[in-house]
């Protein structure tokens, strides 16, 4: 809202789970309805090998969809070994990232704009010569 949008202009859709964010943000960029998704959770690290595969498939899969669909997504899904640090990078002593993930969808979603806006011969499909100087023979 600091960067001029309005609570009508923002969604805000709850999963169960980490796992999840992938196929809800998919789904969401899908609809062409959004300038860009922030995908925003938690995953903090067990005793098992269960968060490495985890970690992997929700960034795997946030990357893929942001790739895929061309809506810009903000990764603020934060990888931590404790509480404590989740916490702290939540607001407290360590920023807050997920302020910062969506300074990021909103500065993507700017970018994108004014590409798009931007007339060029290769979203046209032309190609334009590249001319390389001759080297003078001394």
């Amino acid at each position: 809202m600091r960067s001029g949008a309005t609570k009508k202009d923002i969604g805000l859709v709850r999963v169960p789970g980490a796992f999840e964010i992938p196929s809800a943000a998919r789904t969401l960029a899908e609809t062409k309805k959004y300038d860009a998704i922030i995908c925003i959770g938690c995953l903090l690290r067990g005793d098992t090998a269960h968060y490495d595969v985890i970690v992997n498939e929700v960034t795997r899969g946030i990357g893929q969809s942001a790739q895929e669909t061309g809506v810009p997504h903000a990764f603020g899904v934060l990888t931590c070994e404790t509480l404590e640090q989740a916490i702290d990078r939540a607001g407290l002593k360590m920023g807050n990232k997920g302020f910062e993930a969506a300074l990021a969808a909103v500065e993507m979603a700017n970018l994108k704009r004014a590409i798009s806006r931007q007339p060029s011969a290769l979203r046209k499909g032309k190609t334009t010569p590249v001319r390389r100087k001759r080297k003078s023979r001394s």
